[in-house]
């Protein structure tokens, strides 16, 4: 542990520091005490302070990827630097897709400095889609900057407690470690009553035990470390118990964000969560992919599906490629989609006015079809899925009359209609100028004269 207050909180408390005041060997009683305050759930709240989802029990929502370093230009194919306007447009885009619940920091701008790329990311968020955010800061320093800009929308310390805005994301680092800045955050956030995901990033084989039980376990105690050091810092904070596990692949020696072991592992801490009555965030419906293909269709579906199905809470993921290092609008207006079929599987089969059967069955008979009976009217929302645009369900020769456009090109256009049907956010002037003022004195510390133009009434 590299974080000096946290090293005195747990030394305080009955911990055995050793190795050089870095060490830190953490009683089980330190733990138990953190699993009693902490609370088994929260709700997250728009910018507008309207309750939009619960994280709790089998509760199941989901939220795109965040931290890439490319965002993927659908003319070009190629993954490059992303800038502001990618952001300002995804954060439109994510304002319409019904089926994400919050939107994240997805990618970072390479148009401002550094020192505030992770501020502005949250800044055009809050500016332009209502949604709720999953969040980080790089850096200690920046943490201040985000909150701040949180205060500017929901006005006090009191509301922001009362109405959780955002869920700032804390990863330990693998092996079994904490770095000077995310503990830092960690302590910072559960002060002041930001919920947190802590994030273990074991990586099979690699950074922890190539058995997926040896990682588990490895993922769990950096987590219960996290936890208790959150729980002590302010008993009560919320929480979220999460992961980015993933298999290490020697032969690209890179981390297989999309193999099924790395699904399976998402799933497995879930679990060891829910059993120790937490709620759940693991990263889920990701690819390794570069392109929207069929690797990315393949590697996106079973494992957004598998998550949903294992119950957890906040599922992080869509739109992401590369490792984690590139994002795609339009695989996320994709995967919207695989969303959407995801949280259908998990309201399972229910009957609906289908006993007796008999007549219903009568009629069926009397009819040869049932297009027009009065129970699939009734149903037949509820019942079956119905995607959007992107997915298409017609013949070949209807596929052919419309243009036989390919996933990526229904993509772009669907892309493109959200983008276009976008309306200004509904925050009020007051709280767009003081966040703006708020974001203009962090890039004048920077030494950025100006942020970039943006297109955000």
């Amino acid at each position: 542990l590299h974080v000096p207050e946290g090293i005195d909180l747990l030394a305080a408390h009955g911990a055995a520091v050793e190795d050089g005041g870095t060490r830190v060997k953490i009683p089980g009683n330190l733990v138990d005490r953190a699993l009693a305050s902490v609370p088994r759930g929260f709700a997250l709240h728009d910018v507008l302070g309207n309750a939009t989802h619960d994280l709790s029990g089998d509760e199941v929502h989901f939220t795109p990827g965040s931290a890439a370093i490319r965002v993927l230009d659908p003319k070009t194919g190629v993954l490059r630097p992303p800038a502001t306007a990618d952001y300002v447009r995804y954060a439109k885009l994510v304002a319409g897709l019904p089926h994400l619940a919050a939107q994240s920091t997805a990618f970072v701008p390479a148009d401002v400095p550094p020192e505030i790329s992770d501020s502005y990311r949250l800044f055009l968020g809050l500016l332009a889609c209502e949604k709720p955010v999953v969040t980080g800061a790089f850096t200690a320093e920046a943490f201040r900057v985000m909150v701040d800009l949180l205060l500017a929308v929901r006005g006090t310390e009191a509301a922001l407690r009362a109405r959780p805005l955002a869920v700032f994301t804390c990863c330990p680092t693998a092996p079994l470690a904490w770095s000077e800045a995310t503990g830092r955050n960690l302590l910072d956030c559960a002060r002041a009553g930001v919920p947190v995901e802590v994030v273990a990033v074991p990586l099979a084989g690699f950074l922890s035990p190539v058995t997926l039980t040896g990682t588990l376990v490895q993922g769990a105690a950096e987590n219960l470390s996290g936890l208790v050091l959150h729980q002590l810092a302010a008993p009560g904070a919320p929480f979220l118990w999460g992961t980015s596990a993933a298999v290490f692949d020697i032969r690209s020696e890179a981390a297989a964000t999309g193999a099924i072991e790395t699904a399976m592992l998402t799933c497995g801490m879930a679990e060891l969560g829910k059993r120790l009555g937490l709620p759940t965030q693991g990263y889920a419906g990701v690819s390794d992919a570069k392109e929207l293909d069929a690797q990315a269709g393949l590697e996106t579906s079973s494992g957004a599906l598998l998550a949903a199905l294992a119950g957890v809470n906040a599922i992080s993921g869509p739109g992401l490629l590369d490792l984690d290092n590139g994002f795609s609008l339009e695989k996320l207006a994709v995967d919207d989609e695989l969303c959407g079929m995801a949280l259908r599987a998990v309201r399972g089969i229910e009957p609906r006015d289908d006993f007796p059967a008999l007549p219903l069955l009568g009629e069926l008979l009397a009819e040869k079809h049932l297009l027009i009976a009065k129970h699939t009217r009734r149903h037949l929302r509820a019942e079956i899925t119905f995607p959007g645009p992107v997915v298409d369900r017609s013949g070949e020769a209807r596929w052919r009359a419309d243009g036989a456009e390919s996933l990526l090109a229904r993509a772009a256009r669907e892309v493109d209609r959200r983008v276009a049907a976008w309306a200004p956010s509904r925050l009020p002037e007051s709280a767009k100028r003081d966040l703006a003022a708020v974001m203009e004195s962090a890039a004048r510390r920077a030494g950025l004269d100006a942020l970039p133009a943006r297109e955000v009434a």
